[in-house]
């Protein structure tokens, strides 16, 4: 594998967004994989004339709306077929800020396991958010930790870089969790591996355009998964 980063950004309907974003990745000089599940907005579109303007932008372009961690496991396959080195996730809505990707990236590649962005840990921070979903937040986050045992703060983050070491020894196609539970999901794959998990500070900016894609029955799911892998037989 080569030392080169991929930052792969799952769109549906994130047209208002995502040019602003490629371009903050690209100033950084990072790659980027654009996986848009057929937008009705025109986000494959845009996407298509961001890649055909820079070799270093791609569009996989998906037949509908199949879920957050099926987007993710397809852009890393991507990567790995390219020989990419260290993968990354980021929101396509700007509520990732690119500030925060190099120290991502190279948290997870002086470890050789994986990097979170962090908002629970000090230096981290949210903005834009109401108590309710906070709290909503941090109660998940508790709850993961204390039913997988894990000592992470912030196993939610969708905001991390892996090494590509990592993400061939879990096995994408062991991945069953979509949406919300993907995050934990991989975090709790990693950790039962043994790998070196690290977590940044980072600030967490609540999207100005645009809508969440995280329902309250994609928290009850994520609960119920977290059930599920806590007592799923593991080889």
């Amino acid at each position: 594998m080569t030392d080169r980063a991929l930052v792969v950004l799952p769109t549906y309907n994130e047209r208002q967004s995502l040019e602003a974003v490629v371009a903050g990745v690209r100033e950084l000089g990072h790659e980027v994989l654009v996986v848009d599940d057929a937008s009705p907005d025109g986000t494959g579109e845009l996407a298509d004339r961001l890649s055909a303007a820079d070799p270093c932008v791609s569009v996989l372009h998906r037949a509908g709306k199949l879920g957050l961690g099926s987007a993710y496991t397809a852009g890393f396959a991507w990567a790995l077929a390219r020989d990419f080195g260290l993968l990354v996730e980021m929101d396509a809505d700007g509520s990732h800020l690119p500030e925060h990707l190099d120290p991502i990236i190279e948290a997870a590649r002086d470890s050789g396991g994986m990097a979170i962005g962090s908002r629970y840990i000090p230096g981290g921070s949210i903005v834009g958010w109401g108590a309710s979903r906070w709290l909503l937040s941090w109660a998940a986050n508790l709850y993961t930790r204390l039913v997988l045992g894990l000592r992470i703060h912030d196993c939610t983050s969708g905001y991390r870089c892996y090494t590509a070491r990592v993400v061939a020894a879990i096995g994408l196609d062991r991945v069953v969790s979509q949406g919300y539970s993907f995050q934990i999901e991989m975090v709790y794959r990693c950790a039962r591996l043994g790998f070196p998990i690290r977590e940044v500070p980072i600030r967490f900016e609540d999207r100005v355009l645009g809508r969440s894609k995280v329902s309250e029955g994609e928290v009850r799911k994520a609960i119920l998964n977290v059930l599920r892998l806590r007592f799923a037989p593991w080889p």
